[in-house]
């Protein structure tokens, strides 16, 4: 049976859990004293643990040695998805996050409709991060950064974009070994061809999906699948 993972702010022999990780603990898996969990912290450490006290709504964990997860993919992932109408972002964050992808950057572009995102949209996407990594048994929470504009992108050493009239494609493509890969992919609208053309000078290559039109929301989980399958999910 799969142990419950709890994040924590640091891993310890001792840690004593207050607020949302320990009212999930107390009040949906109902723990008692003597049930093991599994302990991470977020950065790429975990530990097994067990619940040695539970007082009002602190919970009370001992630890023991913290070990490395190998369940990163061999591709530091940054997706740079545009911002998207409605709630389609939660859904790239989530699948993103249990595909591997350790970045998200959303993006406003020329066509994007919402051109900023509240905080508490953003506090709810990393909440979507850090719930998505507990459940696919990551080590690492994605990071969720707050929007930015395309014409501020910096540089890269290895970059795609996805465009429909692009004539590479991913079956074709040279992934590098290690290092990080930044993926962008547009609005509901798309890019315009002057923002592909300033991608292209910032070392993302435009590349094509395919034949069928997919969804805004679809195109970024392609590129990062693809990232991800390099050496299996």
């Amino acid at each position: 049976m799969r142990l419950p993972r709890v994040l924590v702010p640091e891993l310890g022999e001792e840690i004593r859990l207050s607020g949302a990780e320990a009212h999930h603990l107390l009040h949906v898996l109902r723990v008692k004293p003597g049930r093991q969990v599994v302990v991470f912290d977020g950065l790429g450490l975990e530990a097994e643990a067990e619940v040695v006290a539970v007082s009002g709504s602190t919970v009370t964990l001992k630890a023991g040695q913290p070990r490395p997860v190998e369940t990163e993919p061999p591709l530091e992932i940054i997706l740079y998805p545009a911002l998207l109408k409605g709630d389609k972002l939660a859904d790239v964050v989530r699948a993103g996050s249990e595909l591997g992808v350790s970045r998200f950057v959303p993006l406003v572009t020329e066509r994007s409709v919402p051109r900023e995102m509240g905080r508490a949209k953003l506090e709810r996407l990393r909440r979507i991060a850090r719930e998505a990594a507990k459940q696919s048994g990551r080590a690492l929470v994605p990071k969720v950064e707050e929007p930015r504009e395309l014409t501020r992108l910096e540089p890269v050493g290895f970059g795609l974009v996805a465009h429909p009239r692009a004539s590479a494609s991913l079956s074709r493509l040279a992934w590098p070994q290690t290092g990080q890969v930044a993926l962008v992919s547009g609005p509901e609208g798309g890019f315009t061809e002057v923002e592909v053309e300033h991608l292209r000078k910032l070392g993302f290559t435009p590349i094509y999906l395919g034949p069928r039109i997919l969804r805004a929301e679809t195109a970024p989980l392609v590129l990062a699948a693809a990232a991800a399958a390099l050496r299996g999910l």
